[in-house]
């Protein structure tokens, strides 16, 4: 058995929907009311909740399953009695409900709709009222000896699917031809790597890249005889990424380090020791030997005043940057720095300033 509760706003809707015919099995119980109709139920259930004008869901939906093994077990008086005890357990004494049951699926149910506005005027409490009807009905199971819902659903879980031994066989299969020509071109690089596809292929084995809606592939599939696998079922070794890792070059040989030419230093040129440098040698240094004394002067004036400038700015900045600093420190840097202003901006707008 199982047990559903939930608060809801329609209650001339549901009532109307459990005395439908066609539907309407057993009328069980009318808990503190008079009427025998739905809309003269509706009616007097209204008056007892127009005395709340802020509760919204004034009415309870309550639906207990009963197992189809069980059904033959209790009578109509039985039903009775478990709707009674399920609506006492539920806290619903002092409230007007009305139980039926239905008969329109393969296995028997019970419908209640109750005035969540109690007699005395008070609001029933709402919190957790699916889980609490789930208890309930559970607690009703263990006594009257019925089906428990979560025992069944646990037990179903922990079955294992029935495989196809055609699809195993074939699986197996796939997995033979896998192995032995992973073996085979292991370690090889690229070229091992096609050779494997193109083996493959020869053998009948067709590999799909499964995309993501993003157009990133995150795993492959091997089709084969009419059987698709994930490659996780054929190994763990065939996965997109893993699958690339096995053909990687085993003996890598060290990379050849570009041949470097390097000048003599000239008696004019020559390189200092300093890592870093705010102008470049070519504009910092002394001019040919052909410039006049003059303008010499202009030309190490205007350097020093661009270094200066610059150790003004470097001192400006504090220590966001460093002397020795490479230019990508300098993009960085600058880059947290928009970041920061952006989201500044962002609290801003939403202080309202």
């Amino acid at each position: 058995m199982i047990g559903k509760c939930k608060a809801i706003a329609h209650g001339s809707t549901a009532l109307d929907y459990i005395f439908r015919e066609g539907k309407l099995g057993y009328r069980l119980a009318f808990h503190n009311l008079c009427s025998r109709e739905p809309k003269a139920i509706y009616e007097e259930m209204k008056v007892v909740s127009d005395y709340n004008s802020r509760c919204r869901n004034k009415f309870l939906r309550i639906e207990i399953g009963i197992a189809p093994q069980d059904e033959k077990k209790l009578s109509v008086s039985e039903l009775m009695w478990i709707t009674h005890l399920f609506a006492k357990q539920m806290g619903l004494d002092n409230h007007q409900w009305v139980a039926v049951t239905h008969k329109d699926t393969d296995n028997r149910h019970i419908h209640i709709i109750a005035n969540r506005i109690s007699l005395y005027g008070e609001v029933y409490d709402t919190t957790f009222v699916s889980n609490r009807a789930a208890r309930v009905a559970e607690e009703i199971s263990r006594e009257k000896h019925l089906t428990i819902a979560k025992e069944v659903k646990a037990k179903k879980q922990h079955q294992e699917p029935k495989a196809s031994p055609i699809r195993e066989q074939t699986k197996q299969q796939v997995q033979q031809i896998c192995y032995a020509l992973l073996d085979k071109y292991k370690g090889m690089g690229i070229t091992g790597h096609s050779m494997f596809l193109y083996e493959l292929n020869n053998n009948g084995i067709a590999i799909e890249r499964m995309k993501n809606k993003q157009g990133k592939v995150y795993g492959l599939r091997f089709s084969y005889a009419g059987q698709s696998f994930k490659a996780s079922e054929i190994g763990r070794e065939f996965g997109y990424h893993s699958l690339q890792k096995n053909f990687k070059v085993t003996n890598k040989e060290e990379p050849k380090k570009p041949h470097q030419t390097v000048q003599e230093p000239t008696e004019n040129n020559k390189q200092s020791d300093t890592g870093y440098q705010l102008v470049p040698k070519s504009r910092s240094t002394v001019s040919r030997d052909n410039d006049t004394p003059r303008v010499q002067n202009s030309i190490g004036a205007v350097a020093d005043t661009i270094v200066s400038a610059a150790d003004e700015v470097v001192e400006g900045l504090g220590d966001l940057i460093t002397p020795s600093a490479q230019g990508n420190d300098y993009a960085e840097a600058a880059w947290q720095r928009k970041l920061r202003n952006q989201a500044n901006r962002k609290k801003k707008r939403k202080r309202g300033l």
